[in-house]
C-alpha cells in the first residue's frame, strides 16, 4: 500500500491513511463526525483501538455502536433539541429508547 496510487486504495484504505496523516500532526483533540461511513469491519476496529490510545480530546458524533462501545467513556445525546449527559452509557440510552417506543405503541 505504501507504493499505491492514493486513487487506486479502497474506502477503508483511504481513510485509514487520513487518520494516520492526522495522526502525524499530533493534534490535542479530535473531531469527528460518523469516522466509520463506508468502513469494513476491521477498519472500524483500527480506529477504535487507535482513538483508545490517542491521548487527547475525542468528540465523537456517530451511529456506530460498535465504536461507541468501543470508545467513548461519557454518552451525549440530542434530545428535544437540547444536548444532555446520559448516565449509564449506550446501554441506559437503549433502555430509554425501548420505553419511549412502549410509549408509542
Amino acid at each position: 500500500m505504501a507504493l499505491q496510487s492514493v486513487y487506486t486504495l479502497s474506502g477503508g484504505q483511504k481513510s485509514r491513511l487520513a487518520f494516520a496523516n492526522i495522526a502525524m500532526l499530533k493534534p490535542n483533540y479530535l473531531i469527528l463526525d460518523e469516522p466509520t461511513n463506508h468502513l469494513d469491519v476491521e477498519t472500524v476496529a483500527a480506529l477504535g483501538a487507535a482513538l483508545n490510545r490517542f491521548s487527547g480530546g475525542v468528540v465523537l458524533v456517530s451511529h456506530d455502536e460498535q465504536l461507541i462501545e468501543m470508545v467513548c467513556k461519557e454518552l451525549w445525546v440530542v434530545k428535544d433539541r437540547m444536548v444532555v449527559n446520559l448516565e449509564g452509557g449506550l446501554e441506559e440510552y437503549r433502555k430509554q429508547v425501548y420505553k419511549q417506543l412502549q410509549l408509542i405503541s
